[in-house]
């Protein structure tokens, strides 16, 4: 499996493009573009490498992953897909924009098209992401593990050296510790971890390393 990433809008979204080398099947997971030649950025990846996106996944719908996720649907005609009890994020976007005061058109509300709960495995060409629950950062947040490739998507659950903001509407704190040592910590700890904001890390590295676990 092959993955690239993107940095995206003000507030610094990496936005992952997953895909299978020999089918060409790809995901587009958290689509934080926030202006046109960011969309062109993402898009002209995508025709490069002759891709043919079938999910859009969001591992939670705080709007700063969300920003994307309209155009992304329009063009490749793929339903959102992310866990049920991230629902009333999606319907909340225009709130949402308010509360961090972004000058942008108002976003309209987010559906849900496609349910993923924990467990849940996501086929891309030969191998597959698997849905793994961790909630905390916000109650519907998931991490998407691909064994056979030895890496694992972890949204704003686990950062390099830190751990994703809890005070957010629907953050917990003691949830997420619990979510990140029970569900993340326990894979294998060479295992890569793309998070949503900042650097890649491991899982070792954070078992061993991390301050806040």
């Amino acid at each position: 499996m092959k993955i690239q990433s993107f940095e995206f809008n003000l507030f610094g979204v990496n936005t992952y493009v997953v895909w299978d080398e020999s089918t060409k099947d790809a995901a587009i997971i958290d689509p934080g573009m926030a202006s046109s030649d960011e969309q062109r950025t993402l898009i002209d990846f995508i025709e490069m490498h002759q891709l043919s996106v079938r999910h859009l996944i969001n591992t939670h719908l705080h709007i700063d992953h969300t920003l994307g996720n309209d155009l992304i649907t329009q063009r490749y005609n793929t339903p959102t897909e992310a866990h049920s009890a991230e629902a009333p994020l999606g319907q909340a976007r225009a709130a949402q924009a308010q509360m961090f005061h972004l000058r942008i058109p108002t976003p309209s509300p987010l559906q849900i098209g496609v349910e993923l709960n924990d467990g849940d495995r996501i086929p891309l060409g030969k191998e597959y992401l698997q849905v793994i629950s961790v909630p905390g950062h916000s109650p519907g947040s998931i991490a998407l593990y691909c064994p056979q490739s030895g890496f694992v998507i972890t949204g704003d659950a686990l950062f390099q050296g830190s751990i994703g903001r809890t005070d957010l509407p629907g953050g917990n704190h003691a949830q997420l510790i619990s979510s990140i040592s029970n569900r993340l910590l326990t894979l294998p700890e060479n295992t890569i971890v793309y998070p949503g904001h900042g650097a890649p890390t491991s899982i070792g590295h954070e078992l061993r390393y991390n301050p806040f676990i």
